[in-house]
């Protein structure tokens, strides 16, 4: 499914749709080039589940944490990480519900992981030639199917 985000208000936007209404558990793998919205996306999203807290990138803490909305959410970027390091965090441990309560988790630089979790929902966010963005999702595995076909009519309704 692509969803033209025309401006960063529409990015924020699918990320408070998507914050409303993914249930607990759910995995984001979020896809894009640097200044493509990624943290954006997130920040919409941290919004969505009610975090009063400010959502930033954690581009060096690897992780944050926000433990006071509808839901947890663990937002990670390993931007700065290579595969093998990676591996050695254990961050399967955030989606697995027994070292943390389960909840959102994003992961930005999805491609530094050893092995994509299943399921998840992949966002890939590009930059258009006219500097809109251009949201692409695509289920990982059996992700959310019922949840996934009727995310243009949440998108609609706003």
């Amino acid at each position: 499914m692509e969803l033209l985000l025309p401006n960063p208000a529409a990015t924020h936007r699918l990320g408070q749709v998507l914050g409303r209404s993914l249930p607990v558990g759910t995995i984001l793998l979020l896809d894009g080039n640097l200044g493509s919205g990624k943290t954006s996306l997130v920040q919409g999203i941290g919004h969505g589940l009610g975090i009063s807290e400010p959502i930033v990138s954690p581009t060096f803490t690897l992780v944050n944490e926000y433990l006071d909305g509808r839901l947890p959410l663990y937002h990670f970027d390993l931007y700065r990480l290579d595969t093998q390091a990676v591996a050695s965090l254990y961050i399967d441990l955030y989606w697995e519900g027994v070292e943390y309560p389960l909840g959102l988790v994003a992961i930005e630089w999805p491609d530094r992981l050893p092995q994509w979790p299943e399921p998840a929902l992949h966002i890939q966010l590009s930059i258009t030639h006219d500097d809109q963005r251009l949201a692409t999702l695509m289920p990982v595995g059996k992700v959310l199917p019922s949840w996934f076909k009727s995310l243009q009519g949440l998108m609609a309704a706003g």
